[in-house]
């Protein structure tokens, strides 16, 4: 009586299973996250591009996907100016900014101690200067703002302080009652002392103008502001000389010339130190002050 053996029934023909083999390392492949079905391996899919706008000729570079459609349109690289609407900031492009360049366009603006700009013109002639001053001041004192004048400034001012000192009735009478080497003296001295007060006023004047904000240099604005306080005194000077500095005509050409002083400070300082007129009126007001109390009116 055949019996049965425990293991072996039907299908005892089929070949025992094998274990699973391992791949070598470094080739297993990607396990298939839990819920996804393993698919045979396959040909590997297409990459897809996105299509670059206005890039005609198929330059091939990919493009960033804009899932709003508002892309902008681009510019292909080597194909002339770009075209409206172009702008570097798209996606997909890098704007390259060299070093040291401002890449918001914020111009630089002007820092106490910075190089001075170039000067409006060549430096004008002793002659020109002069003549320019009273027959084109504002020209005159742009094209010099950069210019030191202290050759015409020095020399102006100190012939202009030796008349001065005929000019105040008193002065003129020690002058002329004194002995030479007496009234020498009393000359040279009215010459040097109105040299210091033009230096000190201008000095007073170009301080006062960059406090207010001016940019001008201070050689050109004192030896300038000397050559204005000395040219538009000589009408009085001239009649003061003849007619004495109580005279009526010659008070009368004080203030005239006294205004006029004024106007050509001004234009002076808002020239020189790039400043409205009001502001520049503001900083000249201490010299004319001065020259009104001292030279004009001829009291202290």
């Amino acid at each position: 009586m055949a019996g049965f053996r425990i293991g072996r029934g039907r299908d005892n023909n089929r070949p025992p299973q094998q274990p699973p083999q391992q791949q070598p390392y470094g080739q297993q492949q990607p396990q298939q996250p839990y819920g996804r079905q393993a698919y045979p391996p396959g040909p590997p899919p297409p990459q897809q591009q996105w299509p670059q706008p206005g890039a005609g000729g198929g330059h091939g570079e990919p493009e960033y996907f804009d899932p709003y459609g508002q892309q902008q349109p681009q510019q292909p690289y080597g194909h002339g100016a770009p075209g409206p609407g172009y702008t570097n900031d798209n996606p997909g492009h890098t704007q390259v900014f060299a070093f040291g360049e401002d890449p918001y366009g914020q111009g630089s603006t002007y820092q106490a101690g910075a190089a001075a700009v170039a000067p409006a013109g060549p430096r004008l002639p002793w002659k020109e200067l002069l003549r320019g001053i009273v027959t084109r001041p504002g020209q005159t004192f742009l094209q010099m703002r950069d210019h030191a004048v202290w050759g015409p400034a020095l020399t102006v001012t100190f012939l202009y302080g030796l008349l001065a000192v005929f000019g105040f009735d008193d002065a003129r009478k020690d002058v002329i009652n004194a002995t030479l080497s007496k009234a020498v003296p009393i000359v040279l001295s009215a010459g040097a002392a109105f040299v210091i007060c033009g230096l000190l006023l201008g000095a007073v004047t170009h301080t006062l103008a960059r406090q207010m904000g001016g940019d001008g240099s201070w050689q050109p604005t004192v030896g300038l502001s000397m050559l204005v306080m000395s040219l538009t005194d000589a009408p009085r000077l001239l009649f003061a000389v003849f007619l004495g500095g109580d005279n009526g005509l010659v008070q009368v050409l004080g203030w005239a010339t006294w205004v006029a002083a004024g106007a050509l400070f001004t234009s002076l300082i808002s020239k020189s130190h790039d400043l409205p007129w009001p502001k520049a009126l503001g900083a000249s007001a201490i010299q004319l002050i001065a020259l009104l109390s001292i030279i004009k009116l001829g009291t202290l």
